[in-house]
């Protein structure tokens, strides 16, 4: 992700291509716990469109949280794609911790 990337997204970082579990992401922030997938045309197929649903919730179920887009959204209309982006890590930023601190560690 480019220099426009990082000035819309607060300069955080994201890896590529980064392995969790069984699987590698195409990018992720492991500080918002964030993994965004690009799908190219071959994801409509339906061995795929479940391989990814399964790819998914794996994901999920190791706190992450996943967003999909397509490579031609990307290409076509990235302030878009940028927007949910920051949505997310917003949203992510403002919820609890699924895993609070005991009681004597949060004063």
């Amino acid at each position: 992700m480019g220099t426009t990337v990082s000035k819309k997204l607060g300069n955080l970082k994201f890896r590529r291509q980064q392995p969790i579990g069984a699987h590698i992401v195409d990018f992720v922030t492991f500080q918002h716990k964030l993994v965004i997938e690009l799908d190219g045309g071959h994801h409509n197929q339906d061995s795929v469109v479940t391989r990814d649903a399964q790819r998914t919730a794996d994901l999920e179920a190791a706190g992450y949280r996943v967003l999909r887009f397509w490579n031609h959204d990307v290409l076509a209309n990235l302030a878009s794609v940028l927007d949910v982006i920051e949505g997310a890590i917003t949203a992510r930023m403002k919820s609890p911790s699924p895993y609070p601190l005991p009681s004597r560690e949060r004063e």
